[in-house]
């Protein structure tokens, strides 16, 4: 048990600097090329934070480990919301523009009901197996597509900062990106082996695995990031990383995942999937009441216990 957590560690280590130099490399490639720089921080960089879950699910697919699949990103959700927003409003508190109180949150909100809707498909046809099929994947991604468009449109309108990107020479820009991937293959390929290791030797379930260390891991890059926002008094960064994190995994890593091999999806998920949609209504419920605006400590506390009492349900 302690070698397979030894390894489990190795693994987000791994992942984690991978997705860094990564995010380094490709930032100043793009850069080279005259790139805006709010662009490469709406896509890039944005993708980056969510590189570990897209990777971790990838590999996951092609295995045929669905449970860690949907448990990785759900988990990664929640624990995106519930605790990497909470510590951080502990930090400072999260005060954020109208605009992403009204618009980014709410659009979280619906993709979490329309994902949870795409993968219950026994709701309609009670002989039908419940899965993330292809088609349902390509929904996913055209309201990806829809969502890097309207970010698009506010890069344009100058409403979104850009991101300081630091230019490298060209040999080390191609070292990061190369190292990079090579790290989050690596790292990826090392977790998902442990976590079925950890299930199959223990009798733990994978679901559970993956809802907690794994999805707990993958959504380190994003705590980081968060939390140092939150100390500099960045709110507006802090807030905006997760609620992009959540839209990239929600759309684009389910939606990638389904097109390399449909993932059967268990109904037990759907207790999960709930949770992830009570996170974004009380994020918007916290932002809204009362007219605020504000993630404050006493709600950021709120949704650190919610979590907690959630963890506690799911290990018992």
């Amino acid at each position: 048990m302690i070698l397979s957590v030894l390894y489990l560690i190795v693994g987000l280590v791994f992942l984690i600097v991978g997705a860094n130099w990564l995010v380094k490399g490709a930032s100043s490639l793009a850069k080279r090329f005259d790139i805006p720089q709010i662009v490469i921080g709406l896509t890039v960089v944005a993708f980056g934070t969510s590189a570990p879950e897209l990777v971790v699910n990838v590999i996951s697919s092609l295995k045929g480990a669905s449970d860690i699949a949907f448990g990785n990103v759900i988990g990664s959700n929640n624990f995106n919301i519930f605790i990497i927003l909470g510590i951080s409003s502990l930090i400072y508190p999260l005060e954020v523009k109208v605009a992403t109180t009204w618009k980014e949150i709410p659009f979280v909100l619906f993709i979490s009901v329309l994902a949870l809707l795409l993968v219950n498909d026994n709701w309609f046809n009670p002989t039908a197996v419940n899965m993330m099929s292809r088609f349902d994947g390509l929904i996913l991604l055209a309201v990806f597509g829809l969502f890097l468009a309207y970010n698009w449109r506010l890069s344009k309108s100058g409403t979104v900062e850009g991101a300081n990107i630091k230019l490298y020479s060209m040999f080390w820009t191609l070292a990061g990106i190369i190292a990079g991937m090579t790290g989050l293959i690596i790292g990826g390929e090392v977790i998902v082996k442990q976590a079925l290791f950890i299930a199959n030797e223990f009798g733990i379930s994978e679901k559970v695995i993956a809802l907690t260390i794994v999805a707990a891991g993958t959504s380190l890059p994003e705590l980081a990031t968060s939390a140092v926002a939150a100390y500099k008094k960045h709110p507006d960064i802090a807030v905006g990383n997760i609620v992009g994190s959540n839209v990239f995994n929600l759309l684009l890593v389910l939606g990638v995942s389904s097109m390399i091999d449909p993932p059967l999806y268990k109904s037990s998920f759907n207790m999960d999937f709930s949770l992830m949609i009570l996170a974004g209504l009380l994020l918007f419920l916290f932002m809204f009441i009362p007219s605020k605006h504000c993630l404050d400590r006493r709600e950021g506390g709120l949704l650190l216990a919610v979590y907690v009492a959630y963890a506690v349900f799911l290990l018992k």
